[in-house]
């Protein structure tokens, strides 16, 4: 073995104190001793035993940096932001191999259409628009959005369609079975589960809205609450800090699974000596304390003039090919193109679609308990979310959609279920009839005495924050 020799500069030598400047030449010695010792074995145990201590633990350094690499690695591969789509097809065949042969579950995600679904599952476009001529009676699959579920059934054999399930809450599914070869079949199923009373109790501090979602009420409660509440006292202007409210609400419940659907059944707003009150009653119109009316009235007809009747409301209609049953979800009016529609009552717009089928169409939401369409339509007049009145025009008629001639389909749903708009039950009348007085005051008086707890529950918690020190 040779050494070289090693020159130090001059300033770096003169600037080191000689124990130092040994101590270094040593160590480079020794460095340059292992550099170029020889890999044969030495007959000296002491330089064997170190030589096999020093191996070891280079193996350990390099095994543990092994398991923080596959760690990394581990962690890109299980982060779905960057998964290729080599890896989501994979990931989609594992999860459907552990799925009962021929099903195909899958949930709804944000930016997924019911097209860009049905081509990712390989069921096709022709598939997809007979699915969606059976959904024309219910409208379903126009509102799909994450949470909501599809399940897909196929044949064994053929993987042809055979039946297509979708679940928008625990109290609503929709099922849609393949008849022939061009058609399919829709059936919904609702589970009306049970109903729990509650009661949301908060004071004002700032505005209503804010506390109103610091109490518990969701944004669409509020809305309806502030609608409600209209006629009688200006959200915007009146409402004061300190002010204190009760509203009494109704929450569906399916196999203990709460399913998002709420009634409000009472409402009372207490400030330093005037209170405002809202009862739901049977009819599924609200009314004051007294028992008078806080909606305008609805009206029967959606139009202004004398149509006839072309198909009447029939659940149990039959299809004149398939012989199936096929209700007929609404009433029919011939009516030329263009002729001006109007909301039956006043409202919040909740849809403005263009469905394959139903072509050019409206959904208006009345409180909580009605609901109204209005299909095959030229123009629509409105847009979502805007606030209509009763006899406001909304739409001219049309012919769009699947349609054998110019005609207004109109529905009215009450608590989701489609019912003869020209035979129902609807609130006509400025105030509770005088035969119902006795019953509306009897609960009035039950929703007040849930009320009347919540009260005294903010009246003690104010006195109590009120003896705080400091306060």
């Amino acid at each position: 073995m040779q050494l070289r020799k090693v020159n130090l500069p001059k300033r770096l030598a003169s600037a080191l104190p000689l124990p130092h400047l040994c101590a270094l030449l040593i160590a480079i010695f020794l460095l340059a001793f292992a550099f170029f010792m020889p890999d044969t074995p030495s007959n000296d145990t002491s330089l064997n035993d170190s030589s096999i201590s020093f191996n070891t633990h280079d193996d350990q350094q390099d095994f543990s940096q092994d398991i923080r690499l596959d760690a990394e690695f581990s962690d890109i591969f299980h982060d779905e932001n960057v998964l290729t789509f080599e890896h989501e097809v994979a990931l989609e065949v594992v999860e459907t191999a552990q799925e009962e042969p021929g099903i195909v579950r899958y949930s709804i995600e944000a930016g997924d259409t019911l097209s860009s679904i049905f081509d990712k599952f390989e069921i096709g476009q022709t598939i997809m628009h007979q699915i969606l001529a059976a959904d024309e009676q219910v409208l379903a699959l126009d509102i799909i959005r994450p949470g909501h579920h599809l399940t897909f059934r196929k044949d064994l054999e053929t993987s042809d369609l055979l039946e297509m399930e979708f679940f928008i809450h625990a109290g609503n599914r929709v099922i849609y079975r393949r008849v022939d070869d061009t058609m399919f079949e829709f059936e919904e199923l609702i589970n009306p589960g049970v109903w729990e009373q509650e009661i949301i109790a908060g004071e004002i501090y700032g505005s209503f809205y804010v506390s109103a979602i610091r109490a518990g009420l969701t944004k669409s409660e509020i809305l309806e609450v502030n609608k409600l509440m209209s006629e009688q006292i200006d959200f915007n202007r009146q409402i004061q800090a300190g002010d204190r409210f009760q509203i009494v609400r109704s929450s569906q419940r399916v196999d203990d699974e709460h399913t998002g659907q709420s009634t409000i059944e009472g409402i009372r707003l207490q400030q330093n000596r005037t209170t405002y009150t809202a009862f739901l009653f049977e009819d599924g119109n609200y009314y004051d304390a007294k028992g008078e009316s806080l909606t305008r009235a609805f009206r029967r007809i959606p139009h202004d003039q004398n149509f006839r009747i072309s198909s009447p409301f029939n659940p149990t209609r039959l299809h004149p090919v398939t012989r199936r049953v096929a209700p007929h979800n609404g009433t029919d009016f011939a009516m030329p193109i263009g002729t001006p529609v109007v909301s039956i009552g006043d409202g919040v717009v909740t849809r403005v679609e263009n469905h394959p089928f139903a072509g050019k169409y409206i959904e208006i939401q009345h409180g909580s308990t009605y609901k109204t369409r209005y299909l095959h339509l030229n123009r629509q007049l409105v847009k979502r979310g805007d606030t209509v009145k009763r006899g406001q025009r909304i739409a001219l008629s049309g012919n769009t959609g699947r349609s054998t001639g110019p005609h207004l389909h109109f529905e009215l749903h009450v608590n989701g279920r489609p019912v003869n708009a020209m035979t129902a039950n609807l609130p006509m009348a400025l105030s509770v009839p005088r035969e119902q007085l006795a019953k509306f005051n009897q609960r009035v008086e039950q929703l007040v005495s849930v009320m009347e707890v919540a009260s005294q529950e903010q009246i003690a918690m104010r006195s109590q924050n009120a003896n705080q020190p400091g306060s």
